[in-house]
């Protein structure tokens, strides 16, 4: 009987103990954390039980997706941005939002964002995204040492003489796309074409050259399915269930969808890899100028020099996880770029052929480009550095800390998630000046360093050690493609064209980009 005793209570106790840390997980922490958050003068709603304003999020998140059109301008935060921006624009820039039981703060001063991207250990990716979370997206979500492994294996892939060697490719996948444009112009010398698909589809080769050495016939399917993911993860956050500990782990319709899909993308990319490395092992692969073959190939370098580590390079896993990176990344980032700057150049005739004049002082009307006289391109970077700054590939960048850290005058706890909203620091008057909304690609006439007056206000690719290692791969392929369109076309928006940027993964043009393209 003594026993009998002994066993319920102790397994009372454990279920006290289990008991108190749900109820301090789910209620005392958050408002502990409140309580400090606000006594150093950061305003946001109160915490509710649990889902925090994730019903407010999805509420906002829904009606960005299904709102009307809006007129043409470049304060497009609230569709954007929706689970930020209510929150900012009620309580101002010292503000938090709850994000189920984690709040997150955000900052927009230069000095504090600075702070962030160059202490990368005290400051780590936000896992709280199940595009990243749940996909293992290589080098976008690892830390420390396995961080900085991949990251050196990876460098040699984005140095400048290999993107060098890649310009063929380049060229040739933007040269099919220009010689379809002209293939649907009319007898009148002009017609209405919708380039966000062609610009996605001509990215989408770039990098089934560039990354795999395929066709775009090869790597569609592996397109098609990054796309879908990118679909279903946007789905999945805007489910506020989501926010419960284990969800994604449940049964349900979206998660298999999601598991199928991540299988099926890990299949192909891996069928491209042995194929590679069984050419490779046969002497069969004459050179390695293709992402992967320069990946395959650092990676055995890697390998060799840490054949006495526990760890040793990367696994296979590990090297599809960054494949699937480099497709994604690479074709949406450029694909928005470019389909942003058609837009805008559209809109602002003037800027358009100002940079038309530039390239055919470059390059003359010779269609076959040369690398080098790239970097000649002066206008065309300061269009592209405009377009960047309002419509940048993603609104917000998060953080979170896993110990407390001092954060200028900010004290923040373990736990705390940090918001750095990107399109406010992009538009902010006391940067930018009264014209911040406005297109003017001028404002980089000195460069960005001048525009921004040497502060950390600029960061399309983010900024310090973590900054996009394919910003360079992006924009070369950005100023090859625009050199050839400005070539041949003009264009201006079509009547038909209607304004609605929104965020899918990255912000891109919900109902396409509609243009009026004339034969020069």
């Amino acid at each position: 009987m003594k026993w009998n005793w002994i066993w319920v209570v102790g397994l009372l106790w454990v279920l006290g103990l289990w008991g108190w840390r749900i109820v301090n997980w789910v209620w005392f922490r958050p408002k502990r954390v409140e309580k400090l958050l606000r006594q150093q003068g950061l305003a946001g709603n109160s915490y509710r039980f649990l889902f925090g304003d994730t019903k407010e999020i999805t509420e906002a998140v829904r009606r960005a997706r299904t709102s009307q059109p809006m007129s043409f301008s470049h304060h497009i935060d609230p569709r954007t941005t929706p689970y930020s921006y209510p929150t900012i624009h009620k309580y101002g820039k010292d503000s938090f939002t709850w994000f189920g039981t984690t709040p997150r703060v955000y900052i927009t001063e230069p000095e504090q964002v600075k702070i962030v991207f160059s202490q990368i250990n005290e400051f780590h990716k936000t896992s709280s995204f199940p595009f990243r979370r749940r996909k293992g997206s290589g080098l976008a979500s690892l830390e420390g040492p396995k961080w900085a492994k991949h990251r050196k294996i990876i460098n040699p892939a984005f140095h400048v003489e290999k993107l060098k060697d890649m310009f063929p490719a380049f060229s040739k996948s933007c040269r099919e796309m220009v010689n379809k444009w002209e293939n649907m112009i009319s007898e009148e010398g002009r017609s209405e074409i919708d380039v966000w698909p062609d610009l996605q589809n001509m990215a989408a080769d770039v990098i089934s050259r560039t990354a795999f050495g395929s066709s775009y016939e090869e790597g569609k399917k592996i397109f098609l399915l990054l796309k879908e993911a990118a679909s279903l993860s946007t789905t999945y956050l805007t489910n506020r269930i989501y926010f419960i500990p284990g969800f994604r782990y449940m049964p349900t319709k979206l998660n298999k969808r999601m598991r199928e899909t991540d299988r099926k993308i890990r299949d192909m990319v891996l069928s491209i890899i042995n194929k590679r490395q069984n050419a490779m092992e046969k002497g069969e692969a004459s050179n390695n100028e293709d992402l992967i073959g320069i990946l395959l190939e650092s990676n055995a370098s890697q390998i060799e020099e840490d054949q006495n580590k526990k760890e040793v390079g990367m696994s296979i896993e590990e090297v599809i996880n960054e494949c699937r990176l480099f497709y994604f990344a690479g074709q949406e980032t450029t694909a928005a770029l470019l389909t942003w700057t058609m837009i805008l150049l559209g809109r602002y005739s003037e800027w358009q052929d100002r940079a038309r004049a530039e390239v055919l002082e470059v390059f003359g009307d010779n269609k076959n480009l040369d690398f080098d006289p790239l970097s000649h391109l002066k206008i065309v970077s300061m269009v592209l550095n405009e377009v960047l700054r309002l419509y940048p590939p993603v609104g917000m960048l998060a953080r979170e800390i896993q110990n407390e850290t001092k954060l200028g005058n900010l004290t923040l706890p373990s736990g705390v998630s940090i918001g750095i909203p990107i399109l406010s620091m992009h538009q902010n008057p006391k940067i930018w000046g009264e014209d911040a909304i406005e297109f003017n690609p001028g404002r980089f006439s000195e460069g960005i360093s001048k525009a921004t007056k040497n502060q950390v206000s600029y960061i399309p690719f983010g900024w310090g050690p973590r900054i996009c290692i394919g910003q360079n791969f992006a924009m070369i392929e950005a100023k090859i493609a625009l050199s050839m369109i400005l070539q041949q076309f003009s264009f201006t928006l079509s009547p038909t064209y209607t304004h609605a940027p929104i965020t899918n993964i990255i912000i891109q043009p919900q109902h396409g980009a509609h243009l009026i393209l004339r034969k020069l």
